[in-house]
Formats: C-alpha cells, structure tokens, sequence
C-alpha cells in the first residue's frame, strides 16, 4: 500500500510529459475529475493534477529530443546526486543530472540497464505527491522489463528494496517491491518479464503507473469513450482487485485498478 508517510525508495512523484498538454488534461479530467493548475509562467508550461485540492500527478510538455508521451515514476531519495553515482555504478544511464526544481526539491532522471526510464525526488519544501493510495490516485507502480534478473539486480543497487517473488503459473513470476524500510505491508509495486512474443513485436521496458479507481468497469468505459485504446479490457486478478490497461490518446500507457480491500 501506497502512503504519503514517504521513506526512501518509495514513489513519491509521478507526471506526464505529453506534446498537447491542454487535450492531456482535457482527457485525464473526464477519465478521473482531476482539475490542472498550471505552475506558472515560470514552470516552462509545467502543472499540477488536483483531486478535491490534492496534488496527485504533474503534467508538462515533453522537454528531451526523440520522447514519447509518457508517465514518469519517481522515487524518494535524501540524497539526488548519491543515487545518480548508484545508477551508474548498477549500469544505468543518467538523463538528467541532479537539479534543483526552485525551493520544491531536487531531481534527476535516468534509465536503467533494461531501458526503462524513471527519475528521484529528493524533497524540499515538496515532499512528493498530496494524495496516494485513494481513488484517483496513484497506488502501484509496475516494471515490464526485457531482463528481469538484470532489472532486480539494477533497482536492489540503487534502492535497496526488498523484492518477493512470486508465481503466477508455470513460466511467469512477478516480483513484489517494497521500500526496505517499509513494514510488510508497505509493497509499492512489481516486476515482470516480458515474454518473448512481446519484444519480438516490439515491446521495450517502461514503468506504468496504476491509478486507483472506485469502479474498474466505469472508469474502463468512460476512457474508452475519451479515446484511450485498449491494452488490456477489464480483468479479475484474483485477490487482488479488478484492472484495466491502457494507452492515452497521445500514447502514453496506464493502469486502473480497483483493489479488494482485505
């Protein structure tokens, strides 16, 4: 489970860079009800996501040469620049050197050995997101990767997370994450492999964010109506919850997931 009590490793920032911003929030406000408020001038076109007042999410346009639309998962770090020599160190590549975003905090951004890309937040006067875990809001964050082995060895380098895995059938094992100093209970995400299939049509590795959602079958029909294509239509995980996988209209993927309350 997802909080806003954030301890290194956890996600705790999460944005969309998009090539239409207006049409990105336009769609993600009839999918969920959020409201966009613009940082200002100063923020280069950058925003925020709000639910009943509560940043959930940023939006910007896209800012690095060659980007698709995509969500960006980031995660707590008391240290930018520490973890950006980690990632290197594990064999990832730093995108975006460790900056100062104002009096808000620090990032950096970078892609790991497999090709996915996912950046820090080092907190300042933001300590991350002001809603996780409630309908709305972001509540997993899930790593398809071309070389699970590799990809585990990469993120217990850098974060050092706890990692469980666990069998879903005879060749497939999914890997639950957890901050180490999370309780049992403190899983924010998971790891799979890709199958073969996937990458020889063209699959890569990338993080998606799954977004909590109160009625799986209504928001899956109220995205499909706002123009999102379908990834994968509304599936039963058993004691899990019930999800849906998408792409938004610019082509950036994205999960909702309504989760059995145990």
């Amino acid at each position: 489970m997802l909080t806003t009590e954030y301890v290194p490793g956890a996600p705790n920032w999460l944005d969309l860079g998009s090539p239409d911003t207006d049409a990105s929030a336009a769609f993600y406000a009839a999918v969920f009800g959020w409201d966009f408020r613009s940082a200002g001038p100063e923020a280069g076109g950058y925003g925020f996501f709000q639910q009943d007042g509560k940043t959930v999410a940023g939006l910007g346009p896209l800012t690095e040469e060659g980007a698709s639309p995509s969500w960006t998962v980031y995660f707590h770090t008391p240290d930018a620049d520490a973890t950006a020599k980690a990632v290197e160190q594990a064999g990832g590549r730093v995108r975006g050197a460790p900056a100062d975003v104002f009096s808000f905090g620090r990032m950096a951004a970078f892609t790991d050995p497999t090709g996915a890309d996912f950046a820090v937040w080092q907190p300042g006067g933001t300590s991350g997101l002001e809603a996780v875990g409630v309908p709305g809001s972001l509540s997993w964050a899930e790593l398809y990767t071309s070389d699970a082995a590799a990809a585990k060895a990469f993120y217990g380098s850098v974060f050092s997370w706890r990692m469980t895995d666990v069998p879903m059938g005879p060749e497939l094992t999914y890997t639950l994450l957890a901050p180490s100093g999370a309780g049992e209970e403190g899983s924010h995400g998971g790891l799979m492999q890709l199958p073969q299939e996937n990458l020889d049509a063209g699959s890569t590795a990338e993080w998606h964010p799954y977004f909590e959602v109160s009625d799986c079958d209504a928001t899956f029909a109220g995205a499909t109506a706002a123009g999102a294509t379908v990834l994968i239509p509304t599936t039963d995980a058993p004691g899990i919850g019930r999800f849906a996988m998408f792409l938004d209209p610019a082509g950036a993927p994205f999960a909702v997931i309504r989760t059995v309350m145990g």
